[in-house]
């Protein structure tokens, strides 16, 4: 872990604001398909974004066809998790997760300017995020892997590798499981998770005080 003088500001100052947008447009396809977006904010500047997308299986389009005309991303935990004829999730999925809700949930991108990486922060962000967005969902899905490429380090393989690694062991600490390939799978009832917030709470609460001392420390003649 970084030290934490290497943080441009409190952590516990971080704050969510957290949009959705509709265009009033009158298709099957709006029906089946909203993008959440949330911006990272220190200070009402803008220091990190998160994509959600909450799909619904039981109105519009067939969610396999809306997820795979909106992203490669999203067509690859369509195809793990739903069924190409019916748009609901595979009996192997639905035997997984028990019956709280009827939607998808799918955290797609979680990004953070490069100055407030490397302390657990995405994790701590993503699970207030899940909380305030799952009413209604039987299933969180991800695919852990690397949003932002313009590091010159990642064009090694064993680097995207490592960094890889370490995203998909964060989502697994709040939670998340391997279900198939790449595909990580979450039910909003699960116990780790609501244990887990609790925990990133008082892990956010820690970072700012450290940082704060480490500020003081630093400033002293």
């Amino acid at each position: 872990m970084t030290e934490l003088s290497t943080l441009p500001g409190d952590p516990s100052e971080l704050r969510l604001r957290i949009s959705y947008i509709d265009d009033l447009a009158d298709t099957p396809q709006a029906d089946a398909l909203e993008r959440w977006d949330v911006a990272v904010l220190h200070e009402e500047r803008t220091v990190g974004s998160i994509t959600f997308y909450r799909v619904h299986l039981d109105r519009g389009m067939n969610a396999v066809r809306v997820m795979e005309e909106e992203s490669e991303e999203l067509d690859e935990i369509a195809q793990a998790l739903l069924d190409p004829i019916t748009g609901n999730f595979t009996e192997e999925a639905s035997n997984s997760l028990p019956y709280v809700g009827s939607s998808l949930l799918v955290m797609d991108k979680v990004t953070l300017a490069e100055p407030w990486r490397g302390h657990g922060l995405g994790a701590i962000l993503a699970t207030e995020t899940i909380h305030r967005l799952m009413t209604g969902c039987r299933a969180i899905a991800c695919s852990p892997g690397v949003t932002d490429l313009s590091s010159d380090r990642l064009r090694d393989r064993t680097e995207w590798d490592r960094v890889t690694t370490k995203i998909a062991r964060g989502w697994e600490l709040i939670g998340f499981r391997p279900y198939q390939e790449t595909v990580y799978l979450l039910s909003p009832a699960s116990l780790e998770l609501e244990e887990q917030r609790g925990a990133m709470r008082g892990r956010l609460a820690e970072l700012g005080v450290v940082w704060r001392r480490t500020q003081a420390r630093d400033t002293l003649p």
